[in-house]
């Protein structure tokens, strides 16, 4: 309990400091009109960002002990644009990926509902940081007003012209929710270890931004005691997490059905590297 304690107030007051320098950075690129100065405060953003996540990870060593097995990282560059995808099985794993990837790739972002510009603190943030947001029309609205098809992707689009011309790193979990065993019997996965992958991410991030990516980060997370809430990892109850990263081509997004057997083949070869770990006793 003391130790969740002191690693959640650590964490918030790291958040609030952080944020503060980030907002003032954002504010001098909303209000100059400058492009020289308005990609200086991009930079500095994402320098706000990164260092957030590396007193993080320098909290977690402290007060957590956590043994990290993390390979192929070797021959990722910051300087390169990267699409990519992991298995979800908790909320933590948000914190594995940028314990993982800090530094290593681009700042990692995702793609967020409109309506996630409004959570108090990160929403600011994320627009800051110039996370790709999605306008989406649901399928009654889009019945009654048809001459809106097509403009989530076109706002998407224009929000997704800010990234071009620089390094980018894009994250999906393509099961789309975090993997449970109730989740998985009712969706009678054709995985032992995972939910069914949804196309429609990856398809929507290849249509708007797919010619900028020079590689597909494939990451496998296993955690040998089993996944964790965010307070089991505050207050020590992760001792260990396995991170294997594979780089592979991007496919090409022009055919819905092509695309959804090499994801299928994809996450096949996934399910498997999870049973071998399971199946292999750990110390």
């Amino acid at each position: 309990m003391i130790r969740g304690l002191i690693s959640a107030t650590f964490l918030f007051l790291n958040t609030v400091f952080w944020c503060v320098f980030l907002y003032v950075f954002a504010l001098f690129k909303y209000i100059l009109p400058v492009r020289a100065w308005r990609e200086a405060s991009s930079k500095l953003t994402v320098a706000c960002a990164e260092n957030w996540i590396s007193c993080n990870n320098w909290a977690l060593g402290v007060l957590q002990g956590i043994r990290w097995r993390i390979s192929g990282l070797e021959g990722l560059k910051p300087d390169r644009s990267y699409f990519v995808c992991a298995n979800h099985q908790s909320w933590t794993d948000i914190v594995v990926l940028q314990k993982t990837f800090n530094r290593h790739i681009p700042f990692c972002r995702f793609f967020i509902k409109q309506q996630l510009a409004y959570v108090p603190l990160l929403g600011l943030a994320w627009m800051a940081l110039d996370f790709p947001r999605m306008k989406r029309y649901s399928k009654e609205f889009l019945q009654k007003h048809p001459e809106k098809r097509g403009e989530d992707m076109a706002t998407t689009k224009k929000i997704c012209a800010k990234l071009r011309g620089k390094p980018v790193a894009i994250l999906n979990f393509l099961e789309g929710t975090r993997f449970t065993p109730a989740k998985h019997q009712r969706q009678q996965s054709p995985y032992h270890h995972l939910l069914k992958p949804k196309v429609g991410g990856i398809a929507f991030a290849l249509e708007a931004m797919g010619d900028q990516f020079h590689a597909l980060l494939d990451v496998t997370i296993y955690y040998p005691r089993g996944p964790v809430t965010m307070w089991g990892l505050l207050s020590g109850g992760m001792p260990e997490a396995v991170v294997e990263v594979q780089e592979i081509p991007l496919p090409k997004a022009d055919d819905r059905e092509s695309l959804q057997t090499w994801i299928h083949q994809l996450w096949q070869r996934k399910d498997e590297r999870l049973a071998n770990r399971l199946s292999t006793p750990h110390p």
